[in-house]
């Protein structure tokens, strides 16, 4: 019994003169720990005489747990205050001014887009969004696209499913859309004219990469159908848009074109906004020792190429339900990458897609 009071009293003095939970950790394993003394004192107990091991192991397991009692309030004791001590030191001043936390902005092409966006809605117009995968009819067959149409080949576009090149043309076959002009055969599905309405949205061509042509980009058309609309209503509202996006009274120049799903078509070119006009350098654009003095944008031509249009084809309004007798409509589209490398003068569509920040960050648009 001796020896019991003896390991116990050693055990606790150790035990009390802890301070921190880790010394008192290392001396619980020392005491209380599978090579403790009192644990190899009781693991002996089939050694002691008969009449012994009783005693021994009642009062044996009596200190034993008296101590590990010990352990566990004094174990709360000494983390309480180390929390405590913590606290203290970590003391946050929240006088102090919070650090800067770095924030994105648009995207360029998401800046362009709604601008576009913006002016159109100022002019009335509603947008609208569509799927970007559409089946074949959506994609050609109502947009008055014959079979055997170059664009209906899988090396220009993008088939997903459901494409028999024996076989012909397949309504129900999946394609990534050439073009947003689907979005304008849902809509007119589902609502009766007067429409008026735009869509931008990412469109897929089989074409090489280079700086001006991308396998995806983006496009915005735009339509409108009501009673007595003609092709002067078009060029004005042209005017009205192109504008407002380039800044000015620009001239418009149509031009005699075709398309499947417009007639009349005409390809718009856009009076040059930075020479406007004149294909001349303006004076202050500067172009550089030995450079020629032709306008950098227009290329001293004096216009843009800027958008395909036209009178929507009466095939098109069969195809949606629409009286083509009753109701007449136009309708044009817009690259909004094309327009992004016009308005901010940089030369390789390629810099839009490779997430340079270097380029990036030139365009701060507001998050």
């Amino acid at each position: 019994m001796a020896d019991i009071e003896q390991l116990a009293r050693d055990a606790r003095a150790e035990l009390e003169a802890a301070t921190t939970v880790a010394e008192l950790d290392a001396a619980k394993v020392r005491h209380l720990g599978k090579s403790g003394p009192l644990v190899l004192l009781l693991g002996d107990i089939r050694n002691l005489p008969p009449e012994d091991r009783g005693h021994v192991g009642k009062e044996g397991n009596v200190a034993r747990r008296q101590l590990e009692e010990y352990v566990a309030a004094r174990g709360a004791e000494l983390a309480d205050a180390e929390l405590d001590a913590q606290v203290a030191r970590d003391v946050v001043d929240m006088t102090l001014p919070a650090r800067a936390v770095p924030q994105g902005t648009l995207h360029l092409l998401t800046q362009t887009r709604r601008l576009l966006e913006d002016i159109f809605l100022g002019m009335g117009y509603a947008v609208i969004d569509a799927p970007e995968v559409e089946s074949e009819w959506y994609g050609f067959s109502a947009l008055n696209t014959p079979v055997g149409h170059p664009a209906r080949n899988p090396t220009d576009t993008f088939y997903i499913e459901g494409h028999d090149a024996n076989a012909g043309a397949n309504d129900d076959a999946l394609i990534l859309r050439t073009q947003t002009s689907t979005a304008q055969l849902r809509t007119m599905q589902l609502t009766k004219p007067p429409l008026y309405v735009v869509h931008p949205g990412r469109v897929y061509r089989r074409d090489d990469i280079d700086a001006t042509h991308s396998d995806m980009f983006h496009q915005m058309e735009a339509l409108a159908v009501d009673e007595g609309l003609t092709l002067a209503h078009l060029k004005g509202t042209m005017e009205q848009f192109l504008g407002t996006l380039f800044g000015g009274k620009l001239e418009i120049r149509l031009r005699t074109h075709f398309f499947p799903f417009t007639e009349p078509s005409v390809e718009a070119d856009v009076q040059c906004f930075n020479c406007m006009g004149s294909g001349r350098a303006p004076e202050g654009d500067a172009q550089g020792e030995g450079a020629s003095d032709k306008c950098r944008v227009c290329r001293g031509e004096g216009w843009i190429e800027i958008m395909g249009a036209g009178m929507v084809d009466p095939n098109v309004f069969e195809a949606v339900g629409y009286d083509a007798d009753r109701v007449s409509g136009f309708a044009f589209g817009i690259g909004i990458d094309r327009v992004a490398m016009l308005r901010h003068d940089f030369p390789d569509l390629r810099h839009l897609f490779q997430n340079d920040l270097r380029f990036v960050r030139q365009f701060p648009g507001r998050p």
